[in-house]
């Protein structure tokens, strides 16, 4: 089952042409808000233009689509320099650096490690904080220690895609291709170098209904507290050329309602106390990504936004639709059918 779950995924991306050939140009680049010690601050992201994940160009994940950012071909050192230095004359001091490369920062195959090592110490210079993403596999002593060497004054952030603690949703729902207990040894290698942890979790992966991934999400979030510095909620959106988007257009997978959403914040806030809970919605309010009815999701996100910097669930508790009873009604009745209801606002 699981081979041939990889094998869909990977004929999903047969006939895949990137959108973009110029390998000078990152894919995009832009200042936000984030938290940093305490305090909200201006936090500037890159995201690098790479050959992609590499677990992406074997078959991939059934819900992400960023491999269409990807160039699925060689990109060379100087290629990555020039986005670089392309993005950092936007750059305006700001104390936290997000890293994005559409895959994994300490993957070898794709940033070659002087490239890595010269890109976070040329941000060492002005950040207080530098965040990026890996697989787990890649994540080493070495590499950290190396990293860590660079100013050991600094924050160095891992972001990991867990997704879930359960491996038989992340095998069979996900095809993430990892173990818990992989990223269990990750997260201690990370410790051991005074790194911080963010672990991402998704909320509405394919073949889950709506009250079976806030169980997951809430489930998740018990067993790694213990591991992590934040949790990421990711709820999934219909990206191209995956899995999850062959089942949408077949009427079969909805994005997860907003109310589910809160209802995992809600309850995972109750359950944490230092880890810090984000959640960042891609696509949120459309109809590819988590969203209640039109009326209430431009309040319900700027709430979940507002919860994601300031950690206090009370912005949740005057918020309120027509829509809700339609949610509530629909966790009722999962129970009797198989599978994610469908969007009847479609």
């Amino acid at each position: 089952m699981i081979n041939e779950l990889a094998e869909f995924c990977r004929d999903l991306k047969s006939d895949f042409t990137p959108k973009i050939t110029d390998a000078k140009k990152p894919v995009r680049f832009w200042s936000e808000k984030d938290v940093y010690n305490g305090n909200i601050v201006d936090a500037f992201v890159i995201i690098f233009r790479t050959h992609g994940c590499s677990w992406a160009l074997k078959s991939g994940c059934t819900m992400c689509g960023y491999f269409n950012d990807s160039m699925w071909k060689k990109v060379s050192d100087e290629d990555i320099f020039f986005q670089f230095e392309k993005a950092i004359k936007q750059y305006n001091n700001e104390k936290t650096v997000k890293i994005f490369t559409s895959g994994s920062f300490l993957d070898d195959s794709e940033v070659k490690p002087k490239v890595r090592m010269k890109i976070l110490s040329r941000l060492s210079e002005s950040a207080e904080k530098i965040s990026f993403e890996s697989r787990p596999e890649y994540v080493t002593n070495q590499k950290l220690k190396e990293i860590k060497n660079i100013d050991k004054s600094k924050d160095f952030e891992i972001g990991i895609g867990l997704e879930t603690a359960n491996d038989t949703v992340r095998n069979y729902a996900i095809n993430k291709g990892i173990t818990f207990n992989d990223y269990k040894k990750a997260a201690e290698i990370i410790k051991k170098n005074n790194c911080k942890l963010k672990t991402y979790v998704l909320i509405k992966p394919p073949f889950l209904t709506e009250k079976e991934t806030i169980k997951d999400c809430i489930e998740t979030v018990d067993k790694i507290k213990k591991h992590t510095d934040t949790i990421s909620f990711n709820p999934a959106n219909v990206q191209r050329k995956t899995l999850v988007e062959f089942l949408w257009k077949k009427n079969q997978y909805r994005p997860a309602w907003l109310w589910s959403v809160i209802e995992i914040l809600n309850k995972s806030k109750k359950n944490t106390d230092k880890i810090r809970l984000q959640c960042n919605i891609a696509g949120g309010g459309n109809i590819r990504g988590a969203h209640n009815c039109k009326e209430c999701d431009p309040n319900v996100l700027r709430a979940i936004e507002s919860f994601s910097l300031h950690q206090d669930p009370k912005i949740f508790k005057d918020l309120d639709c027509e829509c809700k009873e339609k949610w509530l009604d629909q966790l009722d009745i999962e129970d009797l059918g198989f599978g994610s209801i469908i969007d009847l606002s479609r």
